[in-house]
């Protein structure tokens, strides 16, 4: 069996300005995907670092890098994409990310009509109404995640 072809990825999970007095999670919905929702997150060009391609992705995605970064989870995390995502489309098997968790400096700096819009809604969720609302392919890595950070006391 040939070893897998992931696209190098950043993802954010954004806690509101409000952390950590109240917790509450950023998300939004994709536009192009009636009802899917997620955490922000995009591709690292050749030569970027982590850091630098969360926040150019921030910043292309939600409109603002205005961000404090509070955590990075250590271990990359992938997760296949379904076999209704074509080949011809998508040259990848899956995506491998790195984490971190951001705190937003201003809510009201967000603005998803950006450039390249990708997402036409979000909001800011607790925990629990989270994994009703997440309910795709990615479920089991923002679990993953989500625990990581969790345990190491900032959740």
């Amino acid at each position: 069996m040939s070893e897998k072809n992931y696209r190098p990825n950043v993802a954010a999970v954004i806690v509101s300005s409000r952390y950590p007095n109240i917790c509450e999670f950023f998300i939004a919905q994709r536009s192009d995907i009636k009802g899917v929702w997620q955490f922000p997150q995009g591709g690292i060009d050749e030569g970027e670092s982590p850091k630098d391609a969360l926040l150019r992705e921030l910043k292309e995605e939600i409109g603002t890098d205005e961000v404090e970064i509070l955590a990075e989870c250590p271990k990359w995390l992938s997760y296949d994409f379904p076999n209704s995502v074509s080949k011809k489309i998508y040259p990848f098997d899956g995506q491998i990310q790195k984490y971190f968790l951001v705190r937003l400096k201003r809510d009201e700096a967000i603005n998803l009509a950006t450039a390249h819009p990708e997402f036409n809604a979000y909001k800011f969720v607790e925990f629990e109404e989270l994994f009703s609302l997440i309910n795709h392919f990615k479920k089991g890595v923002y679990r993953e995640v989500l625990d990581y950070f969790k345990k190491k006391g900032f959740l």
